[in-house]
């Protein structure tokens, strides 16, 4: 036990998140809220820190308080055992979120609670001493860590009192069941003599008044807890939805109301923002704050918010309408962070770092990637660099495109399933190419938004546009890019060697004519970023301004040594890497920081990391499933010059957050994670395996071939009919090549979208 609080202690040293003393406070602005009272809006965590550690434990508590803002506000949900002694536990239940069931495998019961029977293992059924002595916690919720499960003790009030939060908040959930068992939650509160007991809720209203006249003189809020609008309230008998139409009348034994986000900002079905209701105007017109409960980072909500948890906390607190007066929930950091660091961002405000944000694809979290929606998005989102991956038609059109095989982000299968082909030279799988089409045949397909977590875990992107926007050419990119005067472009060359000598299409020709006619070749403003993950290529452009020559290196590197990087400098100045190469990970955490962007920034080569992606699945642990904590990492941690996104409005957020800025005096601050430190809390045979390092880049693994020339093919009629040559690959075996397989897979993502 000793060594786990040792090593804990740690963790909390090297923790992502802090708030700085009020001097630091003191120094900035005051920000207007549009509170009941007009104060910064409150951070109540759930249980602590429930989004990592099981609800409640030590850790939770410990890693709530050193994470967050300094007014945080602990939240315990009340349970109680047949001696009069109050747990904190995040339901009546306890077999969810301990080992009870495992050691008492007899005890589970059937009680009738609300009106409805529950089956489980009940608190109020053992003593205090036999819980505290044999039963332990675990994570309630199947998403999140399991490998601190069976280490932590369950808390007493008494004992997360004793961590001394700047609040405290008890919520009494079942005060009419335990009555009826002979146990009474108001006579225990009066044994702690509400001393440190900031807010007491209850979705009761007999046990509300109560307790009323108790708390006068202790200065205790009590909060009024809306359930489900169709549930039904114990002592009036009475829907939820029904006490909604008198406020007035809670304010009578209330200071405040907690609600479901929902009564605030409602989803439509399929998931998008309907408008907001009056009821946060309504219960400040009756002198009620408001707390929205049910906020977690590994939730899914609106499609509006795209993946974002910041970016629901500011539905709430940042429009011109209202703001809550609080969240509970899980991950009290990414609020803390919302309301400190990220709120209140209006207008083009300069960024606090120079790294740049990248696009990959555009704005292709929100819309099908590569189209003219998702560059405007980006563009919109504060993009400093948009992408072009290039790709070519079959009659020598350049546009932009993710990937030369068309069918996972259009709907070219069900169009050109007699156009599949087998191109081993490009990707493993049979797919329809770009080079095996007309841009006229291109024109005619739908794009569709690629949802790389659909398969996964259901995690679709923005439905009702999967199909929205148009493809570009690089030559109308370049001039919307000159237009929006954004800082810079990147065109990315794929599959150079293989087009000039398989199909007779110089994309390296092909694209520096048309940077040529686009005249940013001619101009300093804007930088012109060539990628690609061919030395050769790259070796075709000038090293010098406006260009940037930005090598990929596909593969997971642990260390960059100086002879590798002195070959990267004779063709680029800019290497694109895989998060991996930077932090590696193990079973979704970090598990340690390579040394890779110090070496490469040794050789005067900037690094960019990608693909940075706002779903939490995408997330490590570490980073708190949170995209902002990830980015923090990877920029204040690492010191990466640049990351590809495909969620730039994230990006952007927290790069115009002056808490981004580590070297200026903020009440609170966005720290990078610490690679290990949350792995170690974990008892070692808990933990995963070790994974073998990553092996260094080698020389060899920068040096590619000299182009071929630009075979003389002819080229395909207008019909689109295949030419007689060489690679020309259109036998009966590409049909048969599609297997049924890949058919019957594509079909369900399609049917899904």
């Amino acid at each position: 036990m000793l060594r786990f609080y040792i090593i804990f202690s740690l963790f909390l040293h090297s923790c992502v998140a802090v708030h700085k003393t009020p001097a630091a406070a003191a120094a900035v602005p005051t920000k207007k809220w549009l509170t009941l009272n007009g104060q910064e809006p409150a951070v109540v965590a759930r249980g602590g820190f429930s989004g990592l550690f099981p609800e409640s434990s030590a850790s939770a508590n410990a890693l709530a308080i050193s994470t967050s803002s300094s007014g945080l506000t602990m939240l315990c949900n009340l349970q109680m055992t047949n001696d009069g002694v109050g747990l904190c536990l995040p339901d009546i239940r306890l077999d969810n979120s301990t080992t009870i069931s495992t050691l008492f495998p007899k005890g589970q019961k059937t009680y009738k609670v609300n009106g409805q029977d529950l089956k489980g293992w009940f608190a109020l059924d053992y003593s205090a001493d036999t819980i505290f002595s044999n039963v332990s916690l675990v994570q309630n919720i199947l998403s999140r860590p399991s490998i601190f499960d069976g280490q932590m003790p369950i808390s007493a009030v008494e004992d997360v009192l004793g961590t001394k939060p700047p609040k405290f908040w008890l919520s009494v959930q079942y005060d009419s069941f335990y009555t009826e068992h002979k146990l009474s939650a108001a006579e225990y509160l009066k044994t702690l003599r509400f001393r440190r007991i900031n807010f007491i809720s209850s979705p009761e209203i007999a046990f509300l008044k109560t307790i009323g006249m108790d708390v006068g003189s202790a200065n205790t809020k009590l909060i009024f807890e809306f359930k489900d609008p169709e549930a039904i309230e114990p002592t009036t008998n009475k829907k939820y939805s029904e006490l909604l139409l008198n406020l007035a009348a809670i304010k009578a034994f209330a200071s405040g109301v907690l609600v479901p986000k929902d009564y605030i900002w409602p989803l439509d079905s399929a998931n998008y923002l309907k408008p907001a209701t009056t009821f946060v105007a309504d219960a400040h017109k009756a002198g009620l704050e408001v707390y929205a409960s049910g906020f977690a980072n590994d939730l899914r909500t609106s499609f509006n918010y795209s993946y974002d948890p910041s970016a629901e906390y500011l539905q709430f607190v940042d429009n011109d309408q209202f703001s809550v007066d609080g969240f509970v929930t899980d991950f009290p950091p990414t609020a803390s962070q919302a309301i400190s660091c990220l709120s209140h961002q209006k207008g083009n405000l300069p960024k606090a770092n120079h790294a740049l944000v990248i696009t990959h694809n555009g704005a292709s979290g929100d819309y099908p990637g590569c189209t003219d929606l998702a560059y405007q998005k980006a563009v919109d989102d504060g993009a400093d660099v948009i992408d072009c991956s290039v790709q070519m038609s079959k009659d020598g059109i350049t546009f932009c495109h993710d990937s030369a095989d068309l069918t996972a982000s259009t709907n070219a299968m069900t169009t050109f399933m007699s156009r599949a082909t087998s191109v081993p030279e490009i990707q493993p799988t049979n797919g329809i190419f770009s080079f095996d089409l007309t841009w006229a045949e291109i024109q005619s397909l739908k794009p569709q938004i690629q949802s790389p977590f659909l398969t996964k875990g259901g995690f679709q992107r923005n439905p009702l546009n999967k199909n929205a926007g148009k493809f570009m050419t690089l030559a109308v990119f370049l001039e919307f890019s000159k237009a929006k005067a954004v800082t810079g472009v990147l065109i990315n060359i794929q599959n150079a060697a293989y087009l000039a000598s398989k199909k007779g299409l110089g994309i390296v020709d092909s694209v520096k004519s048309a940077v040529t006619k686009s005249t940013l070749d001619k101009q300093l403003t804007q930088k012109v970023l060539i990628q690609s993950d061919d030395s050769s290529v790259l070796s075709g452009f000038p090293g010098v301004p406006p260009f940037t020559r930005v090598l990929t290196i596909g593969k997971e590197i642990g260390d960059a040594p100086k002879p590798s990087v002195d070959e990267i400098k004779k063709h680029a100045e800019a290497v694109n890497l895989m998060r991996s190469s930077l932090v590696t990970t193990s079973e979704s955490f970090a598990t340690g920081k390579t040394n890779v962007v110090e070496e490469m920034h040794k050789g005067n080569v900037s690094v960019y990391v990608s693909v940075l992606r706002n779903e939490y699945l995408s997330i490590a642990f570490d980073y708190f499933s949170d995209p902002t904590v990830e980015l923090a990492t990877f920029i204040a941690g690492n010191g990466v010059d640049g990351v590809v996104t495909e969620f730039p409005a994230t990006a952007t957020r927290y790069l115009r957050s002056p808490c981004s800025d580590l070297n200026k005096e903020q009440p609170y601050a966005i720290l990078p994670a610490e690679a290990g430190a949350l792995l170690s809390v974990a008892a070692k045979e808990a933990q995963p395996p070790v994974s073998a390092p990553n092996p260094p880049l080698d020389p060899k693994d920068v040096i590619d071939p000299p182009l071929p020339p630009v075979a003389n093919i002819v080229s395909a009629n207008a019909t689109g009919e295949a030419s007689q040559h060489a690679s020309g690959t259109i036998a009966t075996s590409a049909n048969l090549g599609l297997s049924l397989l890949a058919i019957l897979v594509l079909g369900l993502l399609f049917a899904a979208e």
